[in-house]
């Protein structure tokens, strides 16, 4: 009997220019959380075994990011701008071996700037901004992750806006948490309050009293920091 490894092969086809090519996935069995921070980021037991990093397939022909929650709908216009501005400078590189988080952080802005021409959904990309920043956490690089989760909250607040969160795993309390402890993270703290607030006035109508719990904990947080 082979013992088992964390990693395996995942076949792939390229959403842009249909080349096949393989991309690492976590065996879940592997995978153990220790905690989640308040942004929900979850901190595993192995840095090795870590699901977060291998998400995002880059094809190494083309160059074109993206997730399994990409769309595979190219609206017009997109398929040439991706072409222009990603595979025509494409050096030709794979990421699909073991990843490091440098390299995850790679493959996520690469995904981020494909998502953005192709212009996919906006929780998608704050999803990808957020993983980013976490990354960035993890690095201890705090400029940088403060920057993303700028970003991450400006398109949670754009997919809020313009409903396209819905049918997404993102519900309404959540995204409205989110936008309420990343602008709390960025020390914007009347926009954190303001959203936090949002979250408790639908606690009689969520099936997430989790989520409400923790926006109590937070708005509580920065009302005893303000009177302090």
């Amino acid at each position: 009997m082979t013992e088992l490894e964390p990693l395996y092969d995942k076949k792939l086809e390229c959403l842009l220019c249909k080349q096949p090519f393989t991309s690492k996935k976590v065996r879940s069995r592997f995978v153990k959380i220790k905690e989640v921070d308040t942004d929900f980021c979850p901190v595993y037991e192995s840095d090795e075994v870590n699901p977060l990093l291998y998400p995002i397939h880059v094809c190494p022909a083309c160059g074109f990011s993206f997730s399994d929650d990409f769309s595979k709908y190219f609206p017009p216009g997109a398929k040439e701008s991706i072409q222009t501005k990603v595979t025509d400078r494409w050096v030709p590189r794979n990421f699909g071996t073991e990843r490091t988080i440098q390299q995850a952080i790679q493959a996520y802005k690469l995904a981020i700037y494909c998502g953005t021409l192709k212009k996919e959904k906006h929780v998608l990309l704050a999803g990808m901004y957020l993983r980013t920043a976490w990354f960035y956490r993890s690095l201890k690089e705090e400029q940088q992750e403060l920057r993303f989760l700028k970003l991450a909250g400006e398109e949670y607040e754009q997919s809020y806006m313009e409903d396209d969160f819905k049918g997404s795993q993102v519900s309404e309390v959540k995204i409205l948490y989110l936008i309420g402890e990343l602008s709390r993270r960025i020390k914007d703290v009347d926009k954190a309050t303001k959203f936090f607030s949002m979250v408790i006035e639908r606690q009689k109508q969520t099936v997430e009293p989790k989520i409400i719990e923790m926006a109590k904990e937070r708005w509580h947080e920065i009302r005893d920091s303000r009177k302090n």
